[in-house]
This record gives structure tokens, sequence and C-alpha cells, in this order.
């Protein structure tokens, strides 16, 4: 499971920021690598070959227009080139591995595949100046929201997933619940499974805490799309529930009616001052 499932609610985070935009289009193009339509022909040294292209392009070497594009902004920009390779990282784990024993190997990946979008975005979106946040806790708070959207992706889809040959709950866990891989290519839903994803959502839930408390702490126009886009992913795992946990057969997702009364609600958490939000959650 690459970046590119997920994207789809991110871009809405980025729809009003050029420089993110061409951050999105950058991992698409890196997801296309092993998701897309000539998955089957990349091989570790076709993702070298992309990472040496990174590497021009932070140097000012771009290969094409794109590269370009991105070339000049994380010129003008102080973007890291880490989580970029770190993305890269995480395509050269989906050519390797369908499974993940625990969940510090699920975390990393989702590190690699999500996590990273955060790290990268904050330095173009800004952290608003009057905000008493400290830097570190401001891109710890990106990084929760990646790592809280990538566990609801893999919630949402166990069943998708595994008709593919990938299982990624960790491996640990199911055993200990009494679950295996056959129950999940079974696809039933039992008591056990009821009570193996009440966990798995709970942990999903507390990432997104962790990333409500830096998104008052961004510039005031990043904090609408980014508080909309929490906001509407979150309601996926409420999806799963009221699907009885069946996402084996059952696609969870926001329907237009929710998505729009979610839109307001984030613009009212938007206006709150840097702090304000953080000092809030930290009361709880």
């Amino acid at each position: 499971m690459g970046y590119l499932r997920s994207v789809g609610l991110l871009v809405f985070v980025h729809i009003t920021f050029w420089p993110s935009q061409l951050m999105i289009v950058w991992c698409r193009r890196t997801d296309e690598l092993v998701d897309g339509p000539n998955a089957s022909h990349i091989t570790p040294k076709a993702l070298d070959r992309w990472e040496k292209r990174l590497t021009d392009l932070f140097e000012g070497r771009p290969y094409d227009m794109y590269d370009a594009a991105l070339s000049d902004t994380v010129s003008k920009y102080p973007v890291d080139i880490q989580p970029f390779k770190d993305m890269i990282e995480g395509m050269r784990l989906d050519l390797n591995k369908s499974r993940y024993q625990t969940f510090d190997e699920l975390y990393l990946y989702c590190y690699y595949v999500a996590g990273t979008v955060g790290l990268m975005s904050v330095p173009v979106m800004g952290i608003a100046p009057d905000s008493k946040a400290s830097t570190e806790s401001v891109y710890n708070a990106a990084l929760a929201l990646g790592i809280a959207n990538q566990l609801t992706n893999i919630l949402r889809d166990v069943g998708e997933d595994a008709r593919r040959g990938r299982i990624y709950l960790p491996q640990g866990e199911l055993a200990k619940a009494g679950l295996s891989d056959e129950d999940i290519l079974r696809g039933q839903v039992t008591h056990k499974w009821r009570s193996f994803m009440k966990g798995q959502i709970k942990r999903a839930r507390m990432f997104f805490e962790e990333a409500e408390k830096g998104v008052s702490e961004l510039s005031a126009a990043s904090r609408w799309p980014v508080w909309a886009s929490l906001l509407l992913y979150k309601q996926i795992l409420d999806a799963i529930e009221a699907n009885d946990y069946d996402n084996f057969s059952k696609r969870a997702y926001v329907g237009k009616a929710k998505k729009l009364a979610s839109l307001p609600v984030a613009y009212g958490r938007a206006l709150m001052k840097p702090s304000a939000k953080f000092m809030e959650l930290m009361r709880r």
C-alpha cells in the first residue's frame, strides 16, 4: 500500500499551496513506481535511479519540468531532502515485504509512506509567527497526522489488501487476539475480529489526537484545509465502526453530506489562535 491511495484528502490540504502541490505530484510519481500500471517491472535499481534524480533536483539539476518546478520550490523553502529519501525507502519495503510482525515495524512503514508527507509540508505551509509551541512539537504533530492517516488506510483496506497478498496488521497482535492470516483471508466478522479492530481504531485515534495539538500552530492560511483533512479522514474510523467492523467486503467512506458538514467545523477550529488549541488539548 503506497502513498497514492491515501493522497485523496491530503490533496485538499495543499490545494491552495502551489509549493505543496508540487510535493504531492512528486509523491504520486514515487508511488506510481510500485503501485502504478508498470509496477511489476520496477526493480530496486529503478528506485535507486529515482533517488539519484531526487538528489539531482535538490542540487539544481532537474530531469524534467516536474523536477524543475520542485527544484525551484526546495531552493526557496527550508525543505529537507531526508523525508523524500525516506518515502523512497517505503517503496523499497513495498517491493519486498507484505507482512509486519510488530507495531514498531508497521510504524516505521507508516512513517516512510505517509509520515514523511507531514515533514515535507511544514516548511512550505509555515508555522504561525505568534505560535508559542516548539518547532519540534509542530513537526511531531505533522508526523502523527501522517501516521494516523496511514493507519486509517490500513484499517479501511484490510480486505482489499489481503486480496493483493498483503496484510499490514501486526502479526503478533493478530496472534494475541487469536487471529491469523487465514481468518483475514476468510473475511468473516467475528467477536474476536470486532475486539481486535476496536483496539486498532483506538490507537489510530490516539495519533489523530496527537496531530491536533499542532494544527493550530500552523500559519493562518494553512490551518483550515489541514483541519478539514484531519476531521474528514478521522470519520473513516467512524464509518468502519458503523459497518460493524466489516472491512473485508465493505469499504468505509465519508458521505458528501458529512464532508460538507465538517468544513464549517474545521473553519471554526482554524480561527483559534496558535497555542490556544494546544493548551486546550493538553488540559484534557
